[in-house]
């Protein structure tokens, strides 16, 4: 089932009811679909002037994921392999033909568990700022992590995250229940590296060059996909055989680079230009 709901967002948002969840998303633009994924304790509008870009070659499909945006919370915890499940299910109930899925920080792990998963309903994968491993992160973020629960909403009040949960979520008064959701999912150790390896799919790693793990990580990232391990050569017969990629983006932070026109301008170099 899927209804029509206007934003203040510009265009018309719509629901779909998959997966057991009523998942909020955005249509922009037209040409290949594109579904693209926001980051914790955000929704699709912290894209910025990313989105709009995007649409411009292609078909934006925008998602609120779990408990986040405009989609409300369900009895279930935050874990990027569940919404993976919801990903696919979307992608199905709006007759996508493979689409291209963008992802970041949280988003990037639904993107990257939804081509591993479903590996035939993806052409390609952009992965922008998602440690495949916990310990990646430097201890003092993950410090900083542990103390993200529902006791520190009242001190979010002044930032942009709990300002547009309040404006757009469907119950405003969830925003602890979120942060305590979250700070489970970031207190539990992880390694999606045999997930990389397996992606089946051209893959672009993306991240700032003062992300939250060090450029050195992403590298490592891209060394699964067999990139990074020998000279590309003059026809770039070295390159990845899977036609995979690596951008690191300068100037950038894990805050911003979602923002950024250059993430737009390295991921449509990527989806529409290079070739596996």
């Amino acid at each position: 089932m899927t209804t029509d709901r206007t934003t203040q967002a510009k265009g018309t948002g719509q629901y779909a009811e998959v997966n057991g969840i009523n998942l909020y998303y955005e249509t922009h633009g037209s040409g290949h679909p594109l579904i693209l994924l926001h980051g914790g304790l955000g929704s699709s509008e912290m894209f910025g002037p990313v989105r709009p870009l995007l649409a411009e070659r292609h078909q934006v499909v925008a998602v609120d994921l779990q408990g986040h945006g405009r989609t409300a919370d369900i009895d279930r915890p935050i874990d990027v392999r569940l919404m993976a499940d919801d990903i696919a299910a979307l992608s199905d109930h709006l007759g996508l033909d493979r689409p291209d899925l963008v992802g970041y920080s949280l988003g990037g792990g639904v993107a990257l568990h939804t081509a591993a998963k479903y590996p035939n309903k993806v052409r390609r994968l952009v992965v922008v700022s998602a440690n495949v491993r916990r310990d990646a992160i430097p201890p003092e973020m993950l410090a900083q992590q542990g103390q993200v629960n529902a006791a520190a909403a009242e001190f979010m009040k002044d930032t942009p995250m709990y300002q547009l949960y309040q404006r757009v979520a469907p119950r405003p008064q969830d925003f602890p229940r979120l942060l305590d959701k979250i700070g489970a999912s970031m207190a539990k150790d992880f390694d999606y590296s045999e997930e990389v390896r397996g992606l089946r799919m051209p893959t672009l790693i993306v991240a700032a060059d003062a992300d939250m793990a060090p450029p050195s990580h992403y590298v490592e990232v891209f060394k699964l996909l067999d990139g990074g391990l020998r000279d590309g050569g003059w026809m770039g017969e070295g390159r990845p055989k899977g036609g995979h990629a690596l951008a690191i983006l300068p100037g950038l932070t894990h805050y911003n680079i979602g923002s950024s026109p250059l993430l737009a301008a390295v991921t449509l170099a990527f989806l529409d230009e290079q070739r596996a």
